[in-house]
This record gives structure tokens, sequence and C-alpha cells, in this order.
């Protein structure tokens, strides 16, 4: 058994997702509008398949001019 592993990385673990998941949400945030989405799904972005959908929706589908 290995003690001391089993958090992950530790304290520093959560900092990591939170920075991770800034990354992520904000370019979302300011491009799921343009595309006629609420901003507010951005949030659903950390989820990497949720993300992968929203890249194909906003590939495939026309910008709008807001």
């Amino acid at each position: 058994m290995m003690y001391g592993y089993e958090w992950g990385m530790g304290g520093f673990g959560l900092l990591w997702m939170l920075i991770f998941a800034a990354l992520v949400i904000v370019p979302f945030w300011r491009l799921l509008p343009k595309f006629g989405m609420p901003a507010w799904l951005a949030i659903l972005s950390f989820i990497p398949l949720v993300a992968l959908i929203y890249i194909w929706i906003m590939a495939f589908s026309k910008k709008s001019d807001t």
C-alpha cells in the first residue's frame, strides 16, 4: 500500500483543477453566445465530452453577428 498517495496531488490538486477549469470555461463563456447558446452553458464545458460536443456544434453552425 502506498501511503500519502490516496488523495492524488495533495493540496495543490484542487488548485490545478480550478486553473484548468478557468482555462476551459472562460473561452467557451465568450464563444457560446456568438453561436446562439446561453453563456451559462460554458460551466458544463469542464466535462471533456461536453466540450467536444460544443466544439462540434460551433464548427458546423453559422456564427451570429452579435
